[in-house]
């Protein structure tokens, strides 16, 4: 009887030991979990967003038209006497385009697909009910389908007249009717007499889901794959329209113009009707191929890293010379009509693509946007295993006066530790499992064992690790006092910690960061080196103005300010790990949050100086007559003409070289009363380069030259002479009106900057460059558009840029995106596991504050007051956190330097101005604060209901 009455109660001490170890191993399994997968799926992951910034990147690239374009000029056919209306091109073109999309190569998985095709006629005089026209005739294969015709229907592809149809906005424009007879005569396109009849009006807007009918546009087999009907149906709708905006609506001449005509629009034919009409004008016809590279999930991934890239770029410069083998043998192209398009005599395939560009500018950014992503994939390790080594902690002090009685039974330190391991075993191998089946889940490569191992073993020794800490023989002999060398031991911890950190910083700006595939291993210490020694300064640091506060305290009347201030200042280093977890959370996220709104304000910026007003016409000296519409376009309210010369000076006195220079020309005053506060036009109205020009020097402000110098420029054998009258302010160098120019021509170190009426005497071709700058609050985009397409394949009629649309670019651009989606989701991770570390710290102190709580209620301490204790006594920890957590992660993109070049996102003509999230700091600060708020009265309303005699203990050590 005697012996089953002792074994019970063991059976219960067990079951109670169990139960009391239950928390500690759901805790411990869910850490590992968490960190083994994101450990294990790091990699993978970084490959993924690489892969989807690159889809991204590739298809806002698209937007303005295909990736590649093919080209070949083709004659009539040789038969003379065959019926051009019998002639069907759609048919004689689609074994060309199967050769085109048959020549991509395998590697790209489908990725390279036949977009487009299509055909257009120069321009032909009609006249409609709103005067004359000059309409353009086009065959486009991705044409709008039945379903987008809201009147009649498309051109028959069967039929010996020419049948047209035309956008709904043309139709209002042009006062064209169902049925009407337009007369074409020749204009660009010659020997022309024929008649048009309207057979169909389209909508331009919202055609997406209903184009693609081949059938209905003439465009039969020229969707030569099937990945191509795919293509169709997105280009068919607002791609065409963007492409040749003219389709979607006309646009109109400025009156008296020297082309004598009153409108310019285009129409959409059948391929019949661009046979026929070549043969009676005999003119040699242009065709284009678009091929668009849209890579699917998997394979962008592949191509996303430095070594996919370079493999991209090799098969986009292979791939045109491939289909041009295949197309016509090896012959190159000296002009000649030696291939062959059906029974037309064509040349060989030209090509254009700005992909490779493309890559070589997303891998550039994607370098500095790993960093970004690896630092807050970084951070939420360290984070977690804090999380974790807080966890042991609490496990360690819960159970050490049970293991300090073994250890006085004779049971060694490193025996309890094993034991330890063995019993925690079971939840680490469980949550690794757990992680690791998570990071498989996940699509992409296979997850990284060995990173996932190495987290996880760091997580089950932490426990082992302090038990042996807490149970070795100096600490049972010192018990919780400190031993005679601490402070020593201290100051070396703290200066080795320094120098690490130091040395880190160092290390990563001198060498950036690992360009190979998987984590950098000096980029993943970084964020705890810098935590660390960021922790030490503050442990040093906050407790003497606490201190202070005290003093204070106590030359007033009332003891609980003065209590827990003292104690604050004296727990300063044992709130080491909170601050540590705190100040790494925080640091991550700010840091986050500064680089995302850096890089969206710095987008905006970039954008505004490759604008330089809000539109603006580059190569206007090249077509006059283009930036003479534009300038009348609705809503155009000021323009300013800038131009650009290279010029060699020379000393007019010494003849010593200036150097290589451009010299600039503002219409000085129209930019002052169009941009007040350029700096440009500031410069030149203090000069006094926009009043009369007097004599025969051009006058200019020039950098590195002084007032009164005198230089000599030579034109075509004609010497100028330039007399300097100041010197350049350097605010000028940064003035967006002159962005267009400066970042589409060489740059150089010197400029010289002149008002346009003192270069009157300089031809406009001799200028390298020249911008028309457009102001206007609200300009009519579509009417600019229709004038200067975005497509920009066609260079002939100069570029047109408009503020808004390139801030809509830089707005949505995807990699921006996915920085904000991985360091938000890394962010909320990191904090969920700061809090889980805050709650545990807080109950690791959680008995010494109680105790002091039931020592100064015995005294008649309030419930109020013991509130206000709690909370002032943990009042300075958290400003500590929050104050270095703030300033680490606004410094780290000045400490990391040039492992992280923000400019190489944006552009513009100087890095970013910083912009940090002042909201997501406040927010974080605020939400610390309310934790310890709602702490503190949690454990104040427990202590209430605790009695006195469950805290205090009389006879432990402190007490």
């Amino acid at each position: 009887m005697k012996v089953r009455r002792s074994v019970r109660p063991l059976r219960w001490v067990a079951v109670r030991e169990v139960r009391a170890d239950v928390p500690l191993l759901v805790c411990l399994a869910l850490l590992v979990a968490l960190l083994t997968a994101v450990a294990a799926a790091g990699p993978g992951l970084l490959d993924r967003l690489a892969g989807r910034a690159l889809a991204s990147r590739l298809e806002q690239e698209q937007q303005v038209e295909p990736g590649v374009l093919f080209s070949a000029r083709f004659e009539p056919a040789d038969s003379a006497d065959a019926d051009a209306w019998a002639s069907d091109l759609a048919e004689d073109l689609l074994p060309v385009t199967e050769v085109i999309a048959n020549a991509a190569p395998d590697a790209l998985n489908g990725g390279l697909v036949h977009d487009s095709t299509r055909v257009e006629l120069p321009l032909l005089r009609t006249v409609a009910g709103a005067g004359e026209v000059g309409l353009g005739l086009v065959y486009a294969s991705d044409a709008p389908g039945r379903g987008a015709y809201v009147e009649g229907r498309p051109p028959a592809r069967s039929g010996k007249r020419v049948e047209i149809a035309v956008s709904t906005r043309t139709r209002d424009a042009l006062k064209l009717r169902l049925g009407q007879e337009l007369p074409l005569s020749p204009g660009a396109l010659d020997k022309v007499q024929a008649t048009a009849i309207v057979v169909g009006f389209f909508a331009a807007d919202d055609t997406d889901a209903k184009s693609g009918d081949a059938d209905s546009t003439g465009s039969k087999g020229a969707e030569g794959k099937g990945g191509d009907a795919k293509s169709a149906g997105v280009a068919g709708g607002d791609r065409l329209w963007h492409e040749m905006p003219l389709l979607a609506g006309p646009s109109r001449f400025p009156p008296r113009s020297a082309a004598g005509l009153d409108w310019e629009a285009r129409a959409l034919v059948a391929p019949g009707t661009v046979t026929a009409l070549q043969a009676q004008a005999g003119a040699v016809l242009t065709v284009t191929w678009g091929m668009r590279l849209d890579l699917d999930a998997r394979t962008a991934a592949r191509f996303a890293g430095e070594r996919g890239q370079g493999e991209l770029q090799r098969l986009l410069v292979r791939y045109p010379d491939d289909a041009r083998s295949v197309f016509c043998g090896d012959i190159a192209d000296f002009g000649g009509m030696f291939c062959e398009i059906g029974p037309h005599p064509a040349s060989t395939l030209q090509h254009s693509t700005h992909l490779p560009d493309a890559l070589t500018d997303f891998g550039r950014q994607w370098r500095q946007g790993r960093v970004v992503i690896s630092f807050a994939l970084a951070s939420l390790l360290v984070v977690g295993l804090l999380a974790a080594a807080v966890t042991a902690l609490l496990a360690v002090r819960r159970s050490l006066d049970a293991h300090r009685l073994k250890r006085a039974r004779g049971a060694s330190a490193t025996g309890l530790a094993l034991a330890r391991a063995l019993h925690t075993a079971p939840a680490v191998l469980l949550g690794l499992a757990a992680g690791i089946a998570a990071a498989r889940s996940l699509p992409g490569p296979s997850p990284a064992y060995r990173q996932a191992l190495l987290v996880a073993g760091l997580v089950w020794l932490l426990l082992p690790a302090l038990t042996w800490h807490s149970l070795r023989d100096r600490s049972v002999r010192t018990g919780d006092g400190t031993g005679p060398f601490a402070a020593g031991r201290r100051l070396t911890a703290e200066a080795v910690v320094l120098l690490l950190a130091a040395a880190g910083v160092v290390a990563l700006r001198t060498r950036g960061t690992a360009a190979e595939a998987g984590p950098d291993p000096l980029l993943a210490a970084v964020p705890a080196l810098l935590g660390l020694a960021t922790v030490a300064v503050l442990v040093r640091c906050y407790p003497l103005p606490v201190r202070i506060l005290a003093r204070f305290a106590a030359r007033r009347r009332g003891v609980v300010a003065l209590i827990a201030l003292s104690r604050a200042a004296k727990e300063a280093p044992a709130r080491a790990l909170a601050l540590l977890v705190l100040v790494v959370t925080l640091a991550g996220a700010v840091f986050g949050g500064f680089v995302a709104g850096t890089l969206a304000e710095g987008r905006r910026e970039a954008a505004g100086w490759q604008v330089g007003a809000d539109a603006s016409y580059l190569g206007a000296h090249r077509s006059p007559a283009v930036a003479e519409r534009l300038a009348q376009v609705r809503g155009v309210r000021e323009t300013v003409s800038v131009r650009q010369l290279r010029v060699d000076p020379t000393s007019a006195t010494s003849g010593s070289r200036y150097g290589i220079a451009s010299m600039v020309g503002i219409d000085g005053a129209g930019l002052r009363a169009a941009a007040p506060h350029s700096p440009a036009a500031r410069a030149l109205d203090a000069a006094g380069l926009t009043g009369p020009q007097s004599g025969t020097d051009i006058r200019v402000l020039a950098t590195g030259a002084r007032a009164g110098d005198r230089f000599t420029i030579t034109l075509h054998g004609r010497k100028m002479s330039l007399r300097v009258v100041g010197p350049l302010p350097d605010d000028v160098l940064q003035d967006p009106a002159l962005g267009p120019l400066r970042g589409t021509t060489p740059s150089r170190e010197r400029l010289l900057l002149a008002d346009n009426r003192a270069l009157t005497a300089i031809g406009a071709s001799d200028f390298e460059g020249s911008s028309l700058l457009l102001y206007g609050p609200h300009l009519d985009v579509q009417t600019l558009r229709s004038l200067v397409p975005r497509a920009g394949h066609d260079t002939a009629v100069g570029e047109l840029r408009i503020r808004s649309e390139e801030q809509a670019d830089a707005t949505a651009d995807g990699m921006i995106s996915v920085l904000r989606a991985a360091h938000t989701t890394c962010t909320a991770l990191a904090v969920l596991l700061a809090l889980l570390a805050l709650v545990l710290e807080l109950l690791l102190s959680a008995e010494a504050r109680g105790r002091t709580t039931a020592y100064l209620r015995t005294l008649g301490l309030g419930g109020r007051a013991t509130t206000g204790l709690h909370l002032l006594q943990l009042l300075p920890m958290v400003v500590a956190a929050v104050a270095g957590g703030t300033a680490l992660g606004l410094t780290l993109p000045a400490l990391l330097g040039p492992a992280l070049d923000l400019r190489e996102f944006t552009g513009g003509p100087a890095a970013p101005t910083p912009h940090p999230d002042l909201l997501l700091t406040a927010a974080l600060g605020a939400g610390l604060g309310t934790l310890v708020v709602v702490a503190v009265g949690v454990e104040t309303w427990i202590g209430r209901r605790r009695g006195l005699g469950a805290v205090l203990r009389l006879g432990r050590n402190g007490d």
